[in-house]
Parts: structure tokens; C-alpha cells; sequence
């Protein structure tokens, strides 16, 4: 989990401060400390850490602060605000050209997962209702065309390509210049990844940019790299003057140090995280909503957000209907579940939900493969059977066990778990059947 180190920190660290209720000037002095260390542990460049605690203790140290009632919450608020404003202050938005298309050319060393973020930023356009189009620049890596053909493919989206032209300066020309006639208003340039020593291949790139013209040049960087990633970040921006940072994987590291140390050293905007393997797995890039998950004060807005974007108004209306009149069935159960998935990994939405105690879930099975599991028992059974669980009898179990390779013992667990919320249901919905309930699963 992203921050997980840095977060336990400075929640076990405003803990010892919300035990004191009045806090003196050595209170903040040692909670300071302690944060400071947390964020040098959580890889995050010194001086910005220096400069970080700086000025959370000037604001903190005020007598205002000092002698409120609730001293330990206004510092956490300091420094929820000191966060939000490290990491960019507002939400960066993709520029957008008056003259269409929209041109993004995407950058990044080798490994970064540039190709994979490439088609994960064109999924996520494509729901918000643009119509953007892939173009093949990778001319270098074997396999790089069609790997962004079949990520390309997931999403909907399609690919500009040019079989035997190994110019990808060319190439990226053509494919803006194919748009302006074409149906699409956004071209995504996939480049081949490069090291910033590379002359040869920096220069190229800088020629593809004089070529397209791009509103934007987005900087692929890998989490996990750490404070080198402010670096390589600084590097790119030298030669190319990016507009913005997508960082991708996330969601394994475990420290954050490049998301709190990009915007503050190179000037540039953080836009886009990748959260998960999935291609829908990439998130606008919130400061503040950052900040609050990194303090352990969930992310109720962006779990809002993903809930509004994975569940259907109409599917939910009707569902609603179903549970009042007792008619919830294992197809309306397997269709939330479906819906579900596309908010996202369980861990992911856990985290962004408030008060949850991170420690007291470790180690217990979050395995995202366990939805899967059970859309296949119930995908096991007839019509008959998902409409009226009832009928299923010991020999119908074994059959639907045996149908999706598992154990009769999954196949009562599942209908055990599902009889179990019907009774739930039934409880919420009162005799008059009037409250209102919507998104069981969640």
C-alpha cells in the first residue's frame, strides 16, 4: 500500500499529541522530529523535508495554536494542509487544445510502464467522454506495437500505427496530422523509454515534440524509484520542459517519497497515479484527497467518485425495487459484484474509507481473486438455480461444484453468505419496506 510506512508514523506520532490535550512548545519540537524522520524513512528529498518542517512549526508554534482546546487537531490540520500544498495544492487538469486534436506525448525511461500508463490514460479519457486514439512511437522495442495494440484493444481505443517505418518522428507527425481529418480529438504518442544520458534518443524525442506540437508531455515515472525518480524528473524537464508527471505503480511503494518530493523540487504538477495492475487502475492526481489518505482520514470523494462511475443510476433504481419486494437473487448479487470490480482493488477501496484501523487488517485475506471465485459458482448454476437458490439440493451442489473446479464446501459457503444478507436486507427494509437502500455490496 502506497504511504503505508510514512502514514502509521505520523498517525502513531499526532496519537501521542491527542493524549496530551495541552501541548507545549516541546510537544510540537519532538512531534516535529519524529515527523521529519518519518519523512527522510519515507524516501522524500531532505531539503523538501526540511523545508516541510519548517513550516509546519512556524504555523504550529503560534499562540493561537498553542492555547486552543484542541491544539493536536489543529496541527494535524497544519499539516494535512502543508501536505496538500507539497504535492501541488489543486488538482492539475489536462490541457485541452481550442484547435483539435489534443496531442500528449507520454515519456519515460525503460521499464516504467509507459506503454501500459499510455492506454490506461486513454481509458480513462475515453469514460469521460473524449475520443482519443493511440499512436505507435516505439520503433525500438520488440513486440512495443503490438503490446500497445492489445493494452490499446482492452480499452476500446485504437492504435495508429505504420508497419515498416522504423521513423517515429514521422510516424507521431502523420498520426496528428491523420486526426485532424479523422474522428478523433485526442492523439496519446507512445515513445520508446530512454535514459536521460542517452543523447541520441533524448534528441529524438525533443524532435517528435517540435513535430506534434503537444499540449502536453506527460513524464511516465515508477514509484518505486524512489527520491531518483526527482531526478530523472528534473533530467526530462531540462530537455523537454514536461508539463506534468503520471506516476505509475504506486500502489507498490510503500513509502511515497516521489509523490511528496516531484512538485516541490522540479515545479511540475503531479496529474495521474496508477493505483493497481488493472487499466483502469490510474486516478487523477488529488493533493488534498492525498494528503488525507497519507493521515489516515480515508478518501470519502474519490470513493464517491469510483462509485458513481462503476454502478449504473437505472441498474441501481431497479435493484432497489427488487430488495423491497424481497426479490434480490444471485443474478442481481453477481451483477454487484461485477460492479464492484470496477471500483477497483478491495485493499485500494478499504483504504479510502475513514477510521478504518490499517494494522488491525493486516494479514487478514483481501485477495481480490475470491470475486472471481464466486462469479464462478453462481456462473456454475442454471437460471433456475440463481433465481431460486432454495432448490439447490446436495446432488445440484456437487454438479455446480464440480462445474467451476471447486469444493462443495465453496458452494454452501456462498449460498450461506447470500441467505445471510437476504435476512440483512429484509431487517433494513422494516416492515414498511420504505427505507432507502441502495449499493448492497459496498
Amino acid at each position: 500500500m502506497a504511504f503505508e510506512g510514512l502514514s502509521d508514523k505520523l498517525q502513531a506520532t499526532f496519537k501521542k499529541l491527542r493524549g496530551k490535550g495541552k501541548v507545549s512548545e516541546k510537544d510540537i519540537k519532538d512531534a516535529m522530529r519524529e515527523v521529519r524522520v518519518a519523512l527522510l524513512e519515507a524516501d522524500v528529498n531532505f531539503k523538501v523535508a526540511k523545508s516541510f518542517i519548517n513550516s509546519v512549526s512556524e504555523k504550529a508554534l503560534k499562540a493561537e495554536i498553542l492555547e486552543s482546546l484542541t491544539p493536536a487537531q489543529q496541527i494535524i490540520k497544519i499539516v494535512r494542509d502543508e501536505l496538500t500544498e507539497l504535492m501541488g495544492g489543486n488538482d492539475a487538469k489536462l490541457a485541452v487544445s481550442p484547435k483539435l486534436p489534443t496531442v500528449i506525448l507520454m515519456a519515460g525511461l525503460n521499464g516504467a510502464g509507459k506503454t501500459t500508463t499510455a492506454a490506461k490514460l486513454a481509458g480513462l479519457l475515453k469514460k469521460q467522454g473524449k475520443r482519443p486514439i493511440l499512436a505507435a512511437c516505439d520503433t525500438y522495442r520488440p513486440a512495443a506495437v503490438k503490446q500497445l495494440e492489445v493494452v490499446g484493444g482492452q480499452v476500446g481505443v485504437p492504435v495508429y500505427k505504420e508497419d515498416g517505418c522504423k521513423d517515429p518522428v514521422a510516424i507521431a507527425k502523420r498520426a496528428v496530422e491523420t486526426c485532424d481529418t479523422s474522428l478523433y480529438d485526442t492523439v496519446i504518442i507512445d515513445t520508446a523509454g530512454r535514459l536521460q544520458i542517452d543523447e541520441d534518443l533524448m534528441t529524438e524525442l525533443v524532435n517528435i515534440k517540435e513535430a506534434t506540437n503537444p499540449d502536453e508531455v506527460l513524464l511516465v515515472v515508477d514509484a518505486m524509484t524512489g527520491q531518483d525518480s526527482v531526478n530523472i524528473a528534473k533530467g526530462f524537464d531540462e530537455a523537454l520542459n514536461i508539463t506534468g508527471v503520471i506516476l505509475s505503480k504506486l500502489d507498490g511503494d510503500t513509502r511515497g517519497g516521489a509523490a511528496l518530493s516531484v512538485k516541490a523540487v522540479t515545479g511540475k504538477p503531479i496529474k495521474f497515479c496508477c493505483i493497481g495492475e488493472k487499466l483502469s487502475d490510474i486516478e487523477t492526481f488529488y493533493p488534498d484527497r492525498m494528503a488525507s489518505r497519507i493521515l489516515g482520514m480515508g478518501d470519502v470523494l474519490t470513493l464517491i467518485d469510483k462509485a458513481q462511475e462503476a454502478f449504473d443510476e437505472k441498474q441501481a433504481a431497479e435493484l432497489e425495487q427488487k430488495i423491497r419486494k424481497q426479490n434480490f437473487d444471485l443474478n442481481d448479487f453477481l451483477e454487484q459484484m461485477e460492479q464492484m470490480k470496477n471500483m477497483g482493488s478491495l485493499s485500494s477501496i478499504i483504504n479510502m474509507i475513514p477510521g478504518i484501523n490499517q494494522k488491525a487488517l493486516k494479514g487478514v485475506d483481501l485477495d481480490d481473486r475470491q470475486i472471481d471465485r464466486t462469479a464462478a459458482i453462481i456462473k456454475s448454476m442454471t437460471p433456475a438455480e440463481r433465481e431460486n437458490p432454495s432448490i439447490i439440493n446436495s446432488s445440484r451442489k456437487q454438479r455446480i461444484a464440480k462445474g467451476c473446479g471447486m469444493e462443495t464446501s465453496d458452494v454452501n459457503r456462498l449460498l450461506k453468505q447470500f441467505d445471510d444478507m437476504r435476512k440483512m436486507m429484509k431487517q433494513f427494509m422494516g416492515k414498511g419496506g420504505k427505507k432507502k437502500f441502495r449499493f448492497p455490496m459496498m
